[in-house]
C-alpha cells in the first residue's frame, strides 16, 4: 500500500479541511474542460466560459417611464403651462421631433422624440386623461424637471461593459439580459463527465427480486439524480462486487473522457472494504471527516484521474454529494449555483455528538421554522424523501432547544 493511502487511514479531518480538499483536487478542471456554443435555452444552468460585454445601450434609446406627456422642460416655467397636444407617440415607432410649446401623449416604453427631455405622468395633466386622436387640444402642465421620467440611453447598461464574468451560472435573469442584448448563443464550459459506482455484493438493481440478504441499489439513483440536477454527465456503471479486481476492471473500462470518478461504499475500516482494496496501489486517501453522517471519505486519484469515495449508506452518500463534491463544483466551475442558506428556528429540540457536524434533513415550513424528518441515522431513506432542506448543527454544538436558530441549506 502506497504511503499516502496509509498516512490517510488514520487522518481525521474537520468538515471545513475536507471541503478545502475536494475543491483543490478540481481547481484544474475548467481550464481542461473546454467551451461550447449553445443557444440561450440550452445554455440554462451552464456556466460563462468567457466574459459577455454588451453589444449596444440597454435600454438601446431614451424612453418612457410612464404613460403621459413628452415635453420640453423649458416650456414649463415654475407655474407650469398649457401645452398644445402633438400627435401622441406609441411604442415601437420613431417619432418625429418635437416642437416647442407642444406636450406629446406618450406610452410607456415608447422611445422619445427629439428635443424632449422629461415626461408628465398623465395623472398630473389637466385634463387627466389624453385627446380623442385627431382633436386639437390643449393641455395645462405643472412645472417638470429636465429627466423626469424619462429611462436613458444605456441607463440599465451601457454598451461595451461587462454584462457577465465567465463562471457565471446562467439562470432565467442572465438569459433574459442576454436575449435583451440581442444575444442568441453564448459559450458555456462543458459538463464535467462523471463515472458513478455503486459497490458490494449485497446491492442489486431496482426492478430485480430480492434475495435473503440483499437490497435495492438506491445510491446510483439518488447520486444521479443529484449530479444531473447540478449540470454533470453521468455515467453508471453495473453494480460492482466486493472482488477488488472486479471493481478495477470497472473503472479501467472507463470512457476516454472520463474526469471524474465516484464511488459508493466501501469506504470504512470493515473486513470487505473493496473500494479501499482495490485503491491500494492508488494515491488515494481514506480517512474521517467529522462529520454525521457520511464520515468515512475516499479522496485521490485513479490513473490520474480525480476520485471521491463515497460511503455506502444512501443518507450518507447524498449528504457527501451536497457537502463536498457540489460546493467545489460550484466554486471550481460556476455551476451549479450555490444552495440558498437560509436561517431558521428549530420546532424542537436536537442532540448532536460531540466534535461532530451534524447534518440533519428537515423541511423548511411556510411559517420560516424548520422542523426535522427523521433521526439522524443515514439509512433513513424515508426521512430524506420528505425533507426539502438539510439543518448544519456546528461541531462544538451537543444540544439545541426548539426555537434555536441554525443553519439551512434549502435542497
Amino acid at each position: 500500500m502506497p504511503e499516502s493511502a496509509v498516512s490517510g487511514s488514520a487522518e481525521r479531518r474537520s468538515v471545513a479541511e475536507h471541503a478545502e480538499a475536494v475543491r483543490s483536487m478540481l481547481a484544474g478542471l475548467p481550464a481542461a474542460k473546454g467551451s461550447e456554443r449553445l443557444p440561450l435555452m440550452a445554455a440554462l444552468g451552464r456556466a460563462l466560459a468567457v466574459d459577455v460585454v454588451a453589444p449596444g445601450h440597454l435600454p438601446p434609446f431614451a424612453n418612457s417611464q410612464m404613460d403621459g406627456y413628452a415635453v420640453r422642460s423649458a416650456d414649463l416655467p415654475d407655474g407650469g403651462a398649457r401645452l398644445r397636444v402633438a400627435a401622441p407617440i406609441p411604442a415601437g415607432i420613431a417619432p418625429p421631433e418635437l416642437l416647442p410649446g407642444t406636450a406629446a401623449p406618450i406610452m410607456t416604453g415608447a422611445m422619445m422624440p427629439r428635443g424632449a427631455d422629461a415626461v408628465v405622468p398623465i395623472e398630473r395633466a389637466v385634463p387627466d386623461r389624453f385627446p380623442e386622436p385627431g382633436a386639437d387640444a390643449v393641455v395645462e402642465l405643472p412645472a417638470t424637471p429636465a429627466g423626469s421620467y424619462v429611462r436613458p440611453a444605456g441607463s440599465d447598461i451601457a454598451a461595451g461593459a461587462l454584462a457577465f464574468a465567465a463562471g457565471t451560472t446562467l439562470g432565467p435573469g442572465q438569459l433574459g439580459l442576454l436575449a435583451a442584448l440581442g444575444i442568441t448563443e453564448v459559450d458555456v464550459r462543458r459538463p464535467l463527465q462523471v463515472l458513478l459506482v455503486t459497490t458490494g455484493d449485497e446491492v442489486v438493481e431496482p426492478g430485480t427480486e430480492l434475495p435473503p440478504g440483499k437490497i435495492h441499489d438506491a445510491n446510483g439513483t439518488l447520486l444521479e439524480a443529484a449530479m444531473l440536477q447540478a449540470g454533470l454527465l453521468v455515467t453508471r456503471s453495473a453494480i460492482s462486487s466486493d472482488d477488488p479486481a472486479v471493481l478495477r476492471g470497472l473503472l479501467r473500462g472507463r470512457s476516454a473522457g472520463t474526469e471524474l470518478i465516484v464511488t459508493t461504499g466501501g469506504v470504512s475500516k470493515g473486513a470487505y472494504e473493496v473500494v479501499r482494496q482495490a485503491m491500494a496501489e492508488e494515491p488515494v486517501q481514506f480517512l474521517s471527516v467529522a462529520m454525521q453522517p457520511g464520515g468515512p471519505q475516499g479522496i485521490g486519484t485513479f490513473d490520474g484521474v480525480p476520485f471521491l469515495g463515497f460511503p455506502g449508506n444512501p443518507v450518507s452518500c447524498l449528504v457527501s454529494f451536497e457537502m463536498f463534491l457540489r460546493p467545489a463544483l460550484s466554486a471550481v466551475l460556476g455551476t451549479p449555483a450555490p444552495r440558498p442558506a437560509p436561517r431558521a428556528r428549530l420546532t424542537e429540540s436536537l442532540s448532536s455528538p460531540a466534535g461532530k457536524h451534524q447534518v440533519r434533513r428537515a423541511s423548511l415550513l411556510p411559517d420560516g421554522r424548520v422542523r426535522l424528518e427523521g433521526g439522524p441515522g443515514s439509512h433513513l431513506v424515508h426521512a430524506l424523501a420528505s425533507a426539502n432542506a438539510l439543518v448544519h448543527v456546528p461541531a462544538d454544538v451537543t444540544e439545541l432547544e426548539a426555537g434555536a436558530e441554525v443553519e439551512v441549506w434549502m435542497l
